[in-house]
């Protein structure tokens, strides 16, 4: 039975999968070892918490038990041995999710669970980096996670039922909708997601439309919640680069990154959090692009 989890990686995702862990009753520890991100981390939480009693999403009360029950950490060791299940949310490359696997594995419980929150990459490679190949999954949450309603929970090659159970069981607890499915790359939602992200900023770099029209066409002509590009800048485009960049490698050209997002990533337009990708977000949303 799960009843402690450690989350390691304090941004985006990771900090929403404390928040949402913590409110589905879970003792929940968040680890990161840099301390500003963790700090910047429990500011969030806070304001996430205000803002849902205000908007009547949770009572006072579930506020409350839920803060009690969130703890913060910058070592793995101590939280990892006392965890029931253990979440690596860190950046999607291969060699960072290999290094907290390798320390998870040292200080876990045997009968410790292990999940990454993956959008693209193999569970069953990350797996490899530990040594309980049958009890690790993918839980790959979306951003936000306190708003978002699915969980896409991914079984690797030697993942087995009975971790595919818990897991989703966990994923319920947390408030979430579930779709269970068997790895390959890009899974259901980053297949999707990637080629219409990718298909826009090639649009854009065809001089098609601006920005707004074509967020504005795929919302109101597909009934799509949000535009290519306002998605984009909200995950990030360093991470939708990434993501395409794995894709293009494992399933070919028609994931190929559009040079117009390579730019803007090398140019340090990495959306939301650096304050301007496709959108300034220093002044409103206001275009970049005129």
């Amino acid at each position: 039975m799960i009843q402690r989890i450690v989350v390691v990686g304090s941004g985006v995702m990771g900090r929403g999968i404390a928040y949402v862990g913590a409110l589905g009753g879970y003792s929940v520890t968040l680890v990161d070892i840099n301390e500003t991100a963790l700090h910047n981390a429990k500011s969030e939480i806070k304001a996430i918490f205000e803002k849902g009693i205000m908007y009547g999403k949770i009572t006072a009360d579930a506020a409350d038990n839920a803060r009690q029950k969130l703890t913060y950490d910058k070592t793995i060791a101590e939280a990892a041995g006392k965890a029931d299940l253990i979440i690596e949310a860190v950046p999607e490359l291969a060699a960072i999710k290999q290094q907290v696997f390798e320390e998870i594995e040292q200080y876990a419980p045997k009968n410790c669970y292990f999940a990454t929150n993956t959008s693209t990459m193999s569970p069953t490679e990350i797996a490899s980096f530990g040594k309980r190949p049958d009890k690790t999954i993918a839980m790959h949450f979306f951003n936000p996670v306190h708003k978002m309603p699915l969980v896409e929970i991914v079984r690797g090659l030697e993942t087995s039922d009975e971790t595919v159970e818990i897991i989703r069981e966990v994923a319920v607890k947390m408030g979430k909708e579930t779709v269970v499915i068997n790895e390959f790359p890009g899974f259901v939602t980053s297949r999707i997601s990637a080629l219409v992200g990718n298909e826009a900023f090639f649009m854009l770099q065809e001089g098609l439309g601006t920005p707004e029209e074509i967020d504005k066409a795929i919302k109101l002509g597909l009934n799509y919640p949000m535009g290519p590009f306002e998605l984009g800048d909200l995950v990030g485009l360093d991470t939708r680069l990434n993501n395409l960049k794995y894709l293009h490698e494992k399933l070919g050209e028609k994931y190929r990154p559009a040079p117009l997002l390579e730019q803007y990533v090398k140019a340090g337009r990495l959306g939301r959090k650096t304050g301007k990708g496709v959108y300034d977000y220093t002044v409103g949303k206001e275009l970049v692009e005129k």
